[in-house]
């Protein structure tokens, strides 16, 4: 099934690397404009799109700056792309777990989400456009060492069906994707591979086996854009206030978890 989004525009927060960038190469290569907004704007994303931004999502003025530019260059938008999150780590348990820890985790995975979409929702209103959060397998999952992140993407899923609840009828469909583990920067780290005592490509190969992938391979960024290709094109209209899961028949340890 071929989708065409000719004519279309759209925004991806965390456009630089891994889901948004792959995000970024879909939706042009269905024939969208893209307007990528991250913090570093890296080769792979101007070889993608030259619609970029520089812009650091965690301020307050942030996203509405991205959306801002974009509008100002397309003159609308049709699709939002809510991928920027992330950006935490394993803590030893709910104690270990301070204010600033709590703050900056719901700014990144919850507050970008929320100040993006109150930007460009009058735009989406008047195009009939569609909205895609990037969220986490994590929101259904119990760890501990990550509840600061869990509690995050479960807020980011709640806050998908409600804004469908309110705009569907006004013609925005809201969805999200929550990924298992996909192959971006936080698993080919060097430092993560070297604090296991393995190399970078010896943890990476083993990730499948320790997180209970059945397919046996890592989820790849290209899997979860072709998703988001697909709801954003509007081909499936009536989806919308779902959660749809790309978890690679994941069937972890009890004591396991880790962020996308």
């Amino acid at each position: 099934m071929e989708f065409d989004l000719s004519g279309r525009k759209a925004v991806v927060t965390g456009a630089g690397a891994g889901i948004g960038l792959a995000c970024v190469q879909a939706l042009v290569s269905a024939g969208a404009e893209v307007f990528g907004g991250a913090r570093t704007i890296t080769p792979e994303l101007l070889a993608a799109t030259p619609h970029t931004f520089e812009v650091d999502l965690l301020t307050e003025e942030g996203p509405g700056l991205l959306i801002e530019q974009a509008l100002a260059k397309f003159g609308g938008i049709d699709v939002l792309v809510n991928n920027v999150g992330g950006g935490v780590k394993l803590a030893a348990g709910f104690l270990d777990i301070d204010d600033d820890v709590w703050r900056h985790t719901f700014d990144l995975n919850v507050m970008t989400t929320i100040r993006a979409t109150r930007a460009a929702l009058p735009s989406l209103i008047e195009r009939d456009g569609a909205i895609v959060n990037i969220g986490s397998m994590n929101a259904s999952m119990v760890d501990p060492r990550l509840g600061h992140y869990s509690a995050a993407k479960a807020a980011l899923a709640n806050i998908g069906k409600a804004l469908s609840a309110e705009f569907s009828s006004q013609g925005v469909r809201v969805n999200t994707i929550s990924p298992g583990p996909v192959r971006t920067r936080l698993w080919t780290n060097p430092e993560i591979a070297r604090r296991a005592g393995v190399t970078p490509e010896e943890f990476v190969a083993a990730v499948p086996k320790i997180t209970g992938l059945s397919t046996g391979k890592m989820i790849e960024p290209d899997e979860v854009a072709a998703l988001v290709v697909l709801l954003a094109s509007g081909r499936v209209r009536s989806v919308t206030g779902a959660d749809y899961t790309i978890d690679a028949g994941m069937a972890p340890p009890a004591h396991y978890n880790r962020p996308k």
